[in-house]
């Protein structure tokens, strides 16, 4: 079958920082969050890529004014990051999969991230529209990425597993070429591994490549003081019986003889730590940011061949460095770890704190889904009942103006309109 090339599980970083942070769903203020400081302590820690989207408010706007800084351009070229963003999905109630849409979307992500190219798109939330839309949608974003090169690879993303793999399975069956990425969230985490147990197995056979795996906290659902309060209020879908469940799992927790026994610490790891392994096969060999000084190395060098995607979201810098202390110290107790423990200057000792946490967490998660009980595993309704997207008509938009050079100016890029069929719109999409 027809494969993007280099496959993106040889480039992709298996540590991506996300930024659904960066809105005013999980913040009261986005716009007073220290996101520059985020990014760059992130960059500056060896995190290597970036994932955002339209729909995530402002993130799209706060990431590309971060990335576009003297501090960036002198340190970190382009080449050495990934940016990963999605077209589609424009509000909780409105979706757009058109062709003239997805044009528009990546030309405004390309100029509010100050980039000439994306290295991942991927159709947003799919779930809310029909497999049809979703196919014109991946169909335009390919005729971009072989037209012009504004998108380097191309995927989608969702809820409900089963969708997914749907979708995945009919991309492949109407083209002849496997979709490169599927990102899930809240799907492996310590209240629900069906994208483990359900949707590996059939995305590998629909010849997806990389499986991110994202809110390893289930939106914020695992924590102890319950789903985060932004300025949009209580936007969380989870029912009040699995919300009543999840605080009696954390008040165990508190009760038990372990240290760090919090239960958004053991979720976090948890899910980084079982991901890496359990989803090597869909995962990827590109710089771990093991904390190795400034070397691009590989997986494969420093604790065996590929490691399983994990998308993380922080609203502070000490949230990311105690994510990233968290992501050594689980790549310090892989089977080679002690060298990447050694050669990182945190030595045999980290290694050794590694498997002992290791050992405390297994312990931790089974009395954590013992306590759920019937609800591990349990996936809510999405799109909820009763769904209706309001965006009854594709809205063409205006061409929009070339954006302005950034300081540290890259290779003026094409448009994305440039090569675009006049009758892209009357083209026969249907699945």
């Amino acid at each position: 079958m027809p494969q993007t090339s280099p496959p993106l599980s040889t480039l992709l970083p298996p540590l991506v920082c996300g930024t659904a942070t960066f809105n005013s769903q999980y913040n009261p203020d986005p716009y007073a969050l220290p996101t520059t400081a985020i990014v760059h302590e992130a960059l500056s820690l060896g995190v290597r890529a970036f994932d955002t989207s339209p729909y995530y408010g402002p993130a799209e706007d706060l990431l590309g004014a971060a990335l576009d800084t003297l501090f960036v351009h002198q340190n970190f070229p382009r080449r050495d990051y990934f940016l990963l963003t999605k077209v589609g999905r424009i509000s909780s109630d409105e979706f757009d999969y058109s062709a003239s849409w997805v044009r528009h979307s990546v030309q405004r992500s390309l100029e509010r991230l100050h980039t000439s190219y994306l290295d991942v798109v991927y159709c947003h939330d799919v779930e809310f529209v029909s497999s049809a839309e979703v196919l014109t949608a991946v169909r335009e974003l390919r005729r971009l990425r072989d037209g012009t090169g504004v998108v380097k690879y191309v995927g989608i993303s969702g809820y409900p597993v089963t969708t997914l793999c749907e979708l995945a399975e009919m991309v492949l069956e109407k083209t002849g070429e496997p979709l490169d990425i599927v990102m899930s969230y809240a799907n492996f985490t310590l209240q629900n591994t069906r994208l483990a147990s359900v949707a590996r197995p059939r995305l590998e056979a629909a010849g997806v490549k990389v499986v991110p795996n994202a809110s390893v906290l289930g939106m914020g659902l695992l924590r102890q003081k319950g789903v985060p309060i932004g300025a949009q209020g209580d936007f969380h879908p989870s029912p009040h019986g699995l919300r009543a469940a999840i605080q009696a799992a954390s008040d165990w927790c508190d009760m038990q003889d372990i240290k760090d026994k919090r239960l958004e610490k053991v979720a976090i790891r948890w899910s980084l730590e079982n991901w890496m392994r359990v989803g090597a096969n869909v995962g990827s060999t590109g710089d771990p940011a093991s904390g190795i000084p400034w070397t691009r190395e590989k997986t494969e060098k420093y604790g065996g061949d590929k490691l399983g995607v994990s998308v993380m979201g922080v609203s502070n810098v000490e949230e990311l460095q105690e994510t990233m202390r968290v992501w050594r110290s689980i790549l310090d107790g892989l089977e080679d770890g002690e060298k990447t423990a050694v050669c990182s200057g945190r030595g045999t000792n980290d290694r050794a704190w590694s498997l002992k946490r290791q050992e405390d967490v297994k312990t931790l998660a089974h009395g954590i889904q013992k306590v759920l009980g019937g609800w591990v595993d349990y996936a809510w309704p999405s799109p909820p009942p009763g769904f209706v997207n309001k965006r009854s008509a594709p809205a063409v938009p205006a061409p929009l103006p070339t954006p302005a050079a950034s300081p540290d100016q890259l290779p003026k890029q094409a448009s994305i309109n440039e090569g675009s069929e006049a009758n892209d719109l009357n083209m026969n999409y249907s699945p």
